[in-house]
C-alpha cells in the first residue's frame, strides 16, 4: 500500500494527544460499551437458534423454513455491513451507534409478534441491517478511544463481546425457554439493546479522531469539550489531513485496492472455516453418540476459548507484533480444525479440542479487526470495516453449506474438518505474502 510522505502533527493536536496521553477511565468505559454493543450480536446469533425449535412447533414448519429465518438475520447483516456500514465515516460514529440500536430495537420487539415466517424473515432481515452496520461503528470507535500503545488491545475488548454475548445469550435463552415461548428471546433481546441507548448517550461521546478529521479547526471547541469530559488536556489547534473521502469506491481505488481485497479474502476465507466449527459442532457431537445438551457444552467451550484468545491477542500484540501473532492464529485455527475432527469420541477430548479451537480462531477473527482499524485511516475505518465484514460473511454464509454438502456426501468428521480447515491456512498464507502497513493518519499531514 503506498504511504504518503509524512511529519508528525502538532503536540497540541487532539490526535497527537489521544495518541501519547495514558487512558483515563472516561476512555476505558468508552471501551467496555463497544464490548457491550458487539456482545449484541453474539447474543443474536445464537439466541435465535434457541428460539427455533419453538418456532418449529408452533408453526409446525420444517427445517428448511427455520434456515430461511436464520439466513435472513445473516443476509441482513451482510447489507447491512456493506450499506450503512459507511454512514459511520459521514455522520459518526455516535449518530450511526444510535441509529443501528434503533433499527434493532424495533426489530427484535416486533420479531415477538411475527404471525409467519415470511413475515419473521423479513424482520429479522431488518435486524440484521442494524446488527451487521453497529459492527463497523463500534470497531472504528474502539480504536480511536485508545491510545496508540493501547489500540490492539482496545479493538480486542471490543471483539471479545461476541463470544460472551453468545455464552450469555445462549444460556439466558435456555433459562427463558424454561417458562415461557419462543418471544421471550426476542423480548430480551429488545430490552437488552434499548438499555444500550442511554449508556450511549451518557458515556459514549463522539471520536475526537473523528470530528477532527472530518471538521478540522472548526470542531475545535466540542473537541476540547469531549477532551475535558476524557479528563485530557485541552488541544491548541486541528491541523488539516489530506485523507480520501468516505466511500465504497475509495477502498477499491488504487491506494487501497491491493489491501482492501487482501483483508475481504482473509477475513471470508477464515470465516468459512470458523463458522463451520461454530455452526456444526453440536451436530457433529450428537452424530457420535451424545445428548444435545452435552453437545450444547462444546459450543459453549469453544465460544469461552474464543473470549479468552481475543484478549490474549489483545495484551501480548503490542509485545510480539499484531500482524505475527495473526499468521500464527489462523495457521493454528487451521491445524485446530481439523484436529477437532479427528479427536477421539470422547467428552473430554472434544471440549479441549474445541477450546482450543475457539481460542485460535477467534483470536484470529480479533487481530483482523485490529489489523483493519490500523490499515485504514479515520475517514475510512468504518467503511473498510464494513466492506470487509460484509463480503467477508459471505464466506461465514458458506462454509456451513459446503459441510452441509461433504456430510450429506459421507465425507465424515475427519474429512469435512479436513477440507474446511484449508480456509484459514489459505488466509494464514495471504496475510504471510501481503504488504500490510498501517494509515498511520496522525502523521499524514497535506
Amino acid at each position: 500500500m503506498a504511504v504518503t510522505s509524512t511529519i508528525a502533527l502538532p503536540a497540541d493536536d487532539p490526535r497527537s494527544i489521544l495518541a501519547v496521553q495514558p487512558m483515563r477511565l472516561p476512555q476505558v468505559v468508552a471501551i467496555a460499551i463497544c464490548f457491550l454493543l458487539n456482545a449484541l450480536d453474539g447474543f443474536d446469533i445464537l439466541a435465535v437458534t434457541f428460539a427455533a425449535p419453538g418456532i418449529a412447533r408452533q408453526w409446525s414448519i420444517g427445517p428448511g423454513a427455520i434456515g430461511l429465518v436464520v439466513s435472513a438475520g445473516l443476509a441482513g447483516m451482510v447489507l447491512g455491513s456493506l450499506t450503512l456500514g459507511q454512514l459511520a465515516d459521514r455522520i459518526g460514529r455516535r449518530p450511526q451507534i444510535l441509529l443501528c440500536l434503533v433499527i434493532m430495537v424495533s426489530g427484535m420487539f416486533a420479531s415477538a409478534f411475527a404471525p409467519n415466517v415470511v413475515v419473521l424473515c423479513l424482520l429479522r432481515a431488518f435486524t440484521g441491517l442494524g446488527l451487521g452496520a453497529v459492527l463497523a461503528a463500534v470497531n472504528a470507535a474502539s480504536a480511536e478511544f485508545a491510545n496508540r500503545r493501547r489500540r490492539d488491545l482496545a479493538v480486542s475488548i471490543m471483539a471479545a463481546g461476541y463470544p460472551v454475548g453468545g455464552i450469555v445469550g445462549g444460556w439466558g435463552a435456555a433459562q427463558l425457554l424454561q417458562n415461557h415461548g419462543w418471544e421471550s428471546i426476542f423480548f430480551a433481546g429488545a430490552g437488552a439493546t434499548a438499555l444500550m441507548v442511554p449508556l450511549v448517550l451518557l458515556c459514549l461521546p463522539e471520536s475526537v479522531s473523528w470530528l477532527a478529521t472530518r471538521h478540522g479547526p472548526a470542531a475545535l471547541p466540542r473537541i476540547n469539550a469531549i477532551l475535558r469530559r476524557l479528563g485530557q488536556p485541552q488541544a491548541g489547534q486541528v491541523r488539516i489531513v489530506d485523507e480520501p473521502k468516505a466511500s465504497m469506491g475509495q477502498l477499491f481505488a488504487d491506494r487501497y485496492r491491493a489491501t482492501t481485497i487482501a483483508l475481504i479474502l482473509m477475513y471470508g476465507l477464515h470465516m468459512m472455516t470458523f463458522y463451520y466449527a461454530l455452526g456444526w459442532a453440536p451436530s457433529l457431537v450428537v452424530a457420535l453418540g451424545f445428548d444435545p445438551s452435552r453437545a450444547t457444552i462444546v459450543s459453549v467451550f469453544m465460544n469461552m476459548g474464543g473470549a479468552i484468545g481475543g484478549l490474549t491477542l489483545g495484551f501480548l500484540s503490542p509485545r510480539l507484533g499484531l500482524r505475527p501473532l495473526v499468521i500464527v492464529g489462523l495457521a493454528g485455527a487451521a491445524v485446530a480444525v481439523a484436529a477437532f475432527g479427528a479427536v477421539p469420541a470422547a467428552m473430554l477430548w472434544l471440549q479441549v479440542a474445541a477450546f482450543i479451537l475457539g481460542f485460535l480462531a477467534n483470536g484470529s477473527v480479533v487481530g483482523l479487526y485490529a489489523l483493519i482499524a490500523n490499515i485504514y485511516p479515520t475517514t475510512l475505518r468504518a467503511t473498510g470495516t464494513g466492506a470487509v465484514i460484509g463480503f467477508g460473511r459471505m464466506g461465514a454464509a458458506l462454509g456451513p453449506f459446503i459441510a452441509g454438502q461433504l456430510l450429506a456426501l459421507g465425507a465424515g468428521r475427519g474429512a469435512t474438518s479436513l477440507l474446511l480447515a484449508l480456509g484459514s491456512a489459505i488466509a494464514a498464507l495471504v496475510l504471510l505474502l501481503s504488504r500490510l502497513r498501517p494509515a498511520d493518519e496522525e502523521t499524514h499531514l497535506p
